[in-house]
């Protein structure tokens, strides 16, 4: 069975932050749960369309929605482990593209696991899909897009 191979550019990530591993982020084996770390990895996502000044939901009604994400496991996390979240984007194409993301430990800058979200443009009213509004795409020039 193959297993999921996640490889990112360098020059793709626009963003970091820094969380904390909570006691209650542990499971039963004694390290970040799964669930623990799908919810980080969704307040790095809202920390990065925040400090790019792009809102969840516009005053249009237009926003982004998840797709799919798939995460690759390196290392455990501990209960008060400080995590930095390095964020960025890749793929774009007319609708969305793939949120990046490389977890570290700040203590040592040991690789705890990575990550990648799909995500499209949604017009809630009309609950449809909608092209990308273009002063996402100015926002970040340096992104590659592919073709649909």
């Amino acid at each position: 069975m193959a297993r999921l191979q996640l490889e990112f550019p360098e020059n793709q990530f626009y963003f970091t932050t820094q969380l904390t591993v909570r006691i209650t982020d542990i499971n039963s084996g004694k390290h970040l749960a799964n669930d623990s770390m799908i919810s980080m990895i969704s307040e790095a996502r809202a920390r990065f369309l925040y400090q790019f000044g792009i809102e969840e939901v516009s005053v249009n009604d237009i926003g982004i929605i998840v797709t799919d994400l798939a995460t690759t496991y390196r290392r455990e996390a501990f209960a008060r482990d400080a995590l930095i979240f390095e964020v960025g984007l890749m793929d774009l194409n007319r609708y969305g593209g793939d949120i990046i993301f490389r977890i570290t430990k700040a203590a040592d800058g040991d690789l705890v696991a990575l990550a990648k979200s799909g995500f499209v443009f949604y017009h809630f009213s009309s609950s449809k899909v909608c092209p990308m509004p273009e002063d996402f795409r100015l926002r970040f020039p340096g992104v590659n897009s592919i073709e649909e």
